[in-house]
């Protein structure tokens, strides 16, 4: 029975008296968040006052906003690698935090360069656990009755490297699973997983994603919700299904788990819960066994409610896929994070994916916003332009995310542009926009991600009446030609293979990609001639899977990896062109005309 609270009436009537304090903590947090804000800063200042970084900025002690945005300079990662690799090398003073650096998280990272090394303490454990314990009071609120049945979610750890200096380095989801936070969490009948924690924590990712997903088909009837960090994962998952159904159903069937699984606490857990079940066996069976997918999550997990995963920013372009496998099943964005910090979460979960807003929790870090204008890239370094606080930003405008941490990164730039779509109380909501960095360019063009996922999305739709849909790409800027041209990779997931899109259907999603892209592109295309014509190289299925393979067994977290969306490393060039089945360049140059800017 709901339990009537007046200081959650805002967000809806709490499910239980443990709901009803978290959304007093989400509406109290939000109400304030100025004035929390400024507690946020005065204890990051006050107990770090007499580190190297403040005291080279002769902050003297002072805590006050005025004084410490005139002081300090808005940074980014490089400006604070000096640091970095003195505290990796084994420096243990009080260079960024007072508190000890307790280890390093580390970023999924990007083609073009190294994994960065985030600081963290750990009473930041304390901080991300905090956000993680509001997720489930505000499902609650959408979805009745999650507290009688089960999540099946596909978590994995990463095993950690140690810097020259010993500490530990590892993705921050890894660092999470393996704390004493996650794994003597009490007891949470809002939130119990399928998985058991001898499969999240098993650093054997094949293992891992076996064992998971065998205790999902085990506990099929209870399972009420799936998911995964990003929404490549869960369609990692889904394939892993395809792929190793019929020794899945096996073990099923006998009772036995497969030889393949070598790990002891994991084979001593799933002793114990596996018996012989060939009724259910022959179920799962009888559904992977059919050439038609379509719906599979729907219909093996016939109790689903929604999917939980990220599917904003890049992620976007995997909600098609994400419908055709789930039979239409709502998505549910949780929350917004990043090695650097945790920022909010989403307070209207189950609203479409392209509505999703992320509501800034004040009390996880100081924040700060720079405007940021779309059509420029770069501020003059004579007029920097005036940084705003979490509370003045205006809807409708753009930013990029600026944090100051408790445990070290002082104005340090996110590099995640935002969109502000509201407040909840005093404290804004943002749809992320995407990330800052610009993907692509040949000459003076260029092209970041929002804008390429926007023409990957224009040129599938002529796939539609195939059937067809772009299951995942990357692109590439290719400057052996002359002139250089863009070359975007897709893979395809085709329902009905006698009616496939032909060469000329392929040239002309080359050309309506051409057509959504900027006029400045377009210009070099038309009247410059400094660009070629765009090309599309379809690969063989599976071929982005050997690509996270390929970047798992350089050190990628399986957690964190998402599919590049610009590509130049030699390597992941020759396994992407060794897939190629065809290539299609467009037809004709895109409209331009001087008097069309976008």
């Amino acid at each position: 029975m709901a339990v009537d609270s007046p200081l959650s009436s805002q967000l809806g009537p709490p499910a239980c008296e443990r709901d009803a304090k978290a959304l007093h903590f989400i509406e109290e947090t939000t109400s304030h968040a100025d004035s929390v804000q400024d507690r946020v800063l005065t204890e990051i200042l006050t107990r770090n006052s007499q580190t190297e970084y403040l005291t080279r900025f002769k902050l003297n002690g002072a805590t006050d906003r005025e004084t410490f945005k005139s002081k300090l300079p808005i940074i980014t990662y490089e400006d604070l690698q000096p640091e970095i690799h003195r505290i990796a090398n084994g420096d243990r003073s009080a260079i960024l935090s007072a508190h000890p650096i307790s280890e390093f998280l580390t970023s999924s990272g990007t083609s073009a360069g190294e994994r960065k090394l985030m600081p963290t303490i750990k009473e930041e454990l304390d901080r991300r656990r905090l956000l993680y314990s509001l997720l489930m009071p505000v499902m609650n609120l959408y979805v009745p009755g999650l507290e009688r049945g089960k999540g099946l979610y596909f978590l994995f750890v990463k095993s950690e490297t140690r810097t020259p200096g010993g500490l530990l380095a590892r993705p921050v989801l890894t660092s999470y699973y393996k704390s004493d936070h996650f794994k003597t969490r009490p007891y949470d009948p809002y939130n119990v997983y399928t998985s058991p924690n001898e499969a999240i924590l098993c650093p054997d990712s094949f293992q891992s994603m076996y064992a998971q997903m065998l205790c999902g088909l085990l506990q099929r009837q209870q399972v009420l919700r799936v998911g995964a960090v990003f929404a490549s994962g869960l369609l990692r998952a889904i394939r892993f299904l395809q792929l190793n159904w019929p020794q899945l159903t096996q073990d099923i069937e006998i009772g036995a788990l497969n030889p393949k699984l070598t790990d002891p606490s994991l084979r001593e857990y799933m002793d114990k819960i596996l018996k012989p079940n060939p009724e259910l066996a022959e179920c799962v069976r009888h559904e992977c066994s059919k050439d038609n997918w379509e719906g599979i999550i729907a219909r093996i997990w016939q109790n689903t409610k929604y999917l939980d995963v990220i599917v904003t920013g890049a992620m976007a372009q995997y909600i098609p896929t994400l419908d055709y496998y789930s039979g239409g099943l709502p998505l549910a964005c949780t929350m917004y994070a990043s090695s650097e910090c945790y920022f909010g979460l989403n307070l209207n979960p189950m609203c479409k994916p392209s509505q999703v807003s992320y509501t800034i929790m004040p009390n996880m870090a100081y924040f700060e916003f720079l405007p940021h204008e779309p059509d420029s890239f770069g501020f003059p370094r004579d007029s920097p332009p005036k940084v705003v606080d979490l509370v003045d930003v205006e809807v409708g405008k753009e930013y990029e995310l600026v944090i100051t941490t408790y445990a070290g990164l002082y104005r340090y730039r996110v590099g995640d542009i935002l969109r502000v779509t509201g407040f909840h109380n005093s404290a804004p909501q943002f749809h992320f926009v995407r990330r800052k960095n610009v993907l692509l360019s040949i000459d003076s063009d260029k092209t970041d991600e929002a804008e390429l996922q926007k023409a990957v999305e224009n040129a599938s739709r002529l796939l539609r009446e195939f059937n067809t849909s772009v299951v995942e790409y990357t692109s590439y800027a290719d400057t052996r030609t002359i002139p250089g041209h863009y070359v975007i990779y897709w893979e395809l997931l085709g329902k009905d293979s006698a009616n496939s899109p032909t060469d000329e259907v392929l040239k002309q999603c080359c050309l309506a990609m051409e057509e959504s892209l900027n006029s400045v592109y377009r210009q070099g295309r038309v009247a410059d001639n400094s660009i070629g014509p765009l090309e599309i190289r379809v690969v063989k299925n599976g071929t982005f899977e050997e690509l996270m393979d390929y970047a798992i067994s350089r050190g990628a977290s399986i957690n964190q990896y998402k599919v590049p969306r610009c590509v130049n490393f030699t390597p992941i060039m020759e396994l992407l062109d060794s897939r190629v089945v065809s290539s299609h360049f467009s037809p004709a140059s895109p409209l331009w005309t001087p008097e069309r800017r976008r």
